[in-house]
C-alpha cells in the first residue's frame, strides 16, 4: 500500500467511524466528519496532509499525490 491509498483509507475510516459514533453515541461526533472533510478539501488545494506526514514517518512508501 502506498501513501496515497493509506491516506484515503484512513480518511474513509475516520468518516465511517464518526458517522457511526454520531448515530449511536452523540451527535457531536459528526464534527469529526466535518473536520475530516475540511482536511481533505484543504489537502486537495495545498498538498499538505498531516496524516500523510505521519504515514511517511512510519515508513509507508510514497505515492503520486503526497510526497
Amino acid at each position: 500500500m502506498n501513501l496515497d491509498r493509506a491516506v484515503l483509507a484512513f480518511a474513509g475510516l475516520i468518516v465511517l467511524a464518526s458517522l457511526s459514533l454520531g448515530y449511536f453515541v452523540s451527535e457531536y461526533w459528526y464534527l469529526l466528519t466535518a473536520f475530516a472533510g475540511l482536511n481533505m478539501l484543504q489537502a486537495a488545494f495545498t498538498g499538505f496532509c498531516p496524516a500523510a506526514l505521519i504515514f511517511k514517518a512510519i515508513g509507508v512508501k510514497e505515492g503520486c499525490a503526497f510526497k
